[in-house]
């Protein structure tokens, strides 16, 4: 066996680097507020040509051209409290895991067609590849360092579009790979110059099928819950100023209109309280009261201590009992509710460091209340980005999620309405409904499909009451979510170190050849 000659780029090293740039910001056009979910494929296949060819180098170079321009776009909302040092060593962190993973992405391009030279090997098994690498570098950067970033997943782009029901079946990942691997095959297609030729184009509408024909995973109706959601509007943000238990009392104003109707439960945001309910006696009497008054447990949120350590906690209030279940947030956010490694970041950057004086224990108790025989499922904030939280409510029985985040930090940002597409896409992903609310909006009471029954609008105080369809039946999503996952991430991580080694072998057994395969006419030489 003898290698295929090597590729040339598509494009100039120069076009390549433009051409990056202009995907990074078409990719986050994709994304809330803008929200044109087409721009997904538009901004993934910019990507894609542009690495094709490349050297180890050159990959790098686009790689950190389209990292930085999706990212400082996409998460300029950091800015809005915390300035530009934590925007740019963010922004910074996630375009390094783009180059990274460009590179392989590159390699992937380089070493497939020189294994497998033949049209029909290139028009399925290379997309396949290149798939499954976007996909891998996209879990590592949603795991690690720390508890990972992943705000930026491709499949998260489709929140409104037809192809959300896809995440029902693979979850948020394998969405993802089905995306890059139509983008990829699509390329192909192109690349290979037989556009009249329809058996051609079979493995890029095979992959366009199933992205669009095929229907939600069915889920059963089991009735309904009657919902009271309270956005208070207070002064929740980490630097507003307040007055003793305003917060606290901004939730039970906006409450009160709704106390007198027949509710089977009241949702409270993240950071709803103020004060610790099970420290503070004069919160815990509020909240009895309000229990009592409404005639229903409530659902509110805290930061609790317990022993040395504090919790970001979601509480089950019942004015008979007081705290009856509590879940404390599995992943506080680094450099927000804690600082890991403090003693190095305060080194370089201490005064911001300092701003943050509470340190949140990672919580290990499950994302689960069951209310009167009612399973819910919760997520803290951003935990709603994070896969397990949700699978793991869906496992322990949950019918509705109630996601309680409080965004005062973010007013008049993109992340509000970006955290608001997670939530529809979990709706969709567990066929459950959501209630997903803010301190000051955006929220939402959304249904198992996705589409938003009842909202507030933002920066008003307000009150929903909804009857919310229930739910049970597991979908595919939560049932083979973790496998899909592995089978993506360390069956591309194989397949990829195969190829590496195959490929080098075969190298220093014959001469390499200079002859480049076919490019259209005019591509540069660059790399």
């Amino acid at each position: 066996m003898s290698l295929a000659p090597a590729i040339r780029p598509v494009l100039p090293l120069w076009a390549a680097v433009v051409t990056s740039l202009v995907g990074g910001a078409v990719l986050d056009a994709a994304y809330p507020d803008i929200g044109w979910w087409p721009l997904a494929f538009v901004g993934v296949a910019f990507a894609l040509v542009s690495l094709i060819g490349r050297s180890v180098g050159g990959a790098l170079l686009v790689g950190l051209a389209f990292g930085a321009s999706f990212y400082l776009i996409h998460i300029v909302w950091i800015t809005r409290y915390l300035g530009v040092i934590p925007w740019f060593a963010l922004a910074g962190v996630e375009t390094l895991f783009i180059a990274l993973g460009s590179v392989l992405l590159t390699l992937s391009y380089r070493w497939f067609p020189r294994i497998w030279p033949s049209r029909w090997a290139n028009l399925v098994g290379l997309p396949v590849l290149v798939g499954g690498i976007w996909t891998l570098r996209e879990q590592i950067m949603g795991s690690w360092p720390y508890t990972g970033f992943p705000w930026g997943r491709l499949g998260m782009s489709q929140s409104e579009s037809p192809l959300a029901h896809i995440v029902s079946w693979v979850g948020v990942s394998g969405l993802t790979f089905l995306m890059v691997v139509f983008t990829a095959a699509v390329i192909e297609w192109l690349r290979a110059g037989r556009l009249r030729d329809v058996r051609s184009a079979v493995p890029a509408a095979v992959a366009a099928v199933l992205l669009v024909a095929v229907p939600a995973f069915p889920t059963t109706d089991v009735g309904t819950w009657r919902v009271g959601a309270v956005q208070g509007n207070g002064p929740s943000a980490y630097f507003d100023e307040r007055e003793p238990y305003e917060v606290l009392n901004a939730q039970i104003e906006a409450s009160q209109p709704i106390l007198e109707d027949d509710l089977d439960v009241l949702v409270w945001p993240e950071g709803g309280i103020g004060y610790d309910p099970l420290q503070d006696a004069a919160t815990a009497a509020a909240l009895d009261g309000l229990s009592e008054r409404a005639d229903a447990p409530l659902i509110v949120n805290a930061a609790t201590e317990r022993g040395d350590d504090v919790f970001n906690t979601s509480i089950l209030w019942t004015a008979e009992n007081g705290a009856e279940q509590v879940h404390d947030k599995a992943n506080p956010v680094p450099m927000g509710e804690y600082v890991p490694d403090r003693w190095f970041y305060e080194a370089i950057v201490p005064d911001l460091i300092g701003l943050i004086q509470r340190e949140y224990t990672p919580g290990s108790n499950p994302p689960y209340f069951d209310v009167d025989g009612i399973g819910v499922g919760l997520a803290i904030c951003f935990d709603v980005i994070y896969d397990d939280v949700i699978w793991e409510g869906a496992r322990d029985g949950a019918e509705i999620y109630v996601l309680q985040t409080n965004n005062a930090d973010f007013r008049d940002t993109d992340e509000n309405l970006q955290q608001l597409a997670f939530a529809r896409m979990r709706a969709v992903e567990t066929g459950r409904a959501v209630v997903n609310l803010s301190t000051v909006g955006t929220s939402q009471i959304i249904d198992p499909s996705g589409v938003t029954l009842e909202s507030l609008p933002t920066d008003t105080a307000g009150a929903m009451v909804l009857d919310v369809p229930l739910r049970t039946g597991l979908t595919g999503a939560v049932v083979v979510g973790p496998a899909v996952q592995a089978i993506l991430g360390w069956g591309s991580l194989a397949a990829i170190t195969a190829l590496g080694v195959v490929v080098t072998v075969l190298s220093r057994r014959s001469p390499v050849r200079t002859t480049t395969a076919p490019t259209p006419e005019g591509a540069g030489a660059g790399r």
